[in-house]
């Protein structure tokens, strides 16, 4: 035994809501897993096992059965169900999307210098107009988002002539 230190973990302290006779049959019928794991955390708490003995017994860490002890507690079998995330923040509002999307359909601009819009240059877009810096994939998961794809036809530059080019496609197949 080290000094100052109590070898023996406390027992996890449960204030009960419902008999253990009735968590044990909600625990029996639940058709969730981790539902039914979460009851029997509860259950295996109120019979004054440690979170670490718990841990072992359900595959959990001691942290997380502290946790959900806590959230019973609080909040009773209500706490025991899963929430929705936070999740990752949009990266674009629904404004900003869609006036993305009409920059986009406009195609490139001569401010723009190229003919065809591509990763890097609405990576660009994205910065100077919306000031979101993103990385290369992420605009293009963007894009994806958005209803873009990356397959895009062959560009064509704005001073081309297609009566010109099917001229010269004629005369150096006659050669």
């Amino acid at each position: 035994m080290v000094a100052g230190y109590d070898t023996e973990e406390p027992a996890m302290h449960v204030k009960l809501k419902e008999p253990v006779e009735e968590l044990r049959l909600l625990c029996r019928r639940e058709k969730s897993a981790r539902q039914a794991r979460r009851l029997r955390i509860i259950i295996l708490a109120a019979q004054h096992q440690t979170a670490e003995a718990i841990g072992k017994q359900v595959d959990l860490s001691p942290r997380q059965i502290q946790n959900w002890v806590r959230r019973y507690n609080r909040e009773g079998l209500t706490g025991l169900e899963d929430r929705e995330g936070r999740g990752p923040k949009p990266a674009l509002t629904a404004e900003e999307a869609d006036h993305l999307r009409a920059r986009l359909d406009a195609g490139p601009g001569p401010e723009d210098g190229v003919c065809t819009l591509r990763g890097k240059d609405v990576q660009r877009i994205l910065e100077e107009e919306f000031g979101k810096i993103r990385k290369l994939g992420a605009v293009y998961k963007l894009l994806h988002s958005l209803g873009y794809s990356s397959l895009a036809p062959r560009p064509r530059h704005h001073r081309a002539d297609p009566q010109a080019q099917e001229a010269f496609k004629k005369s150096f197949l006659n050669r």
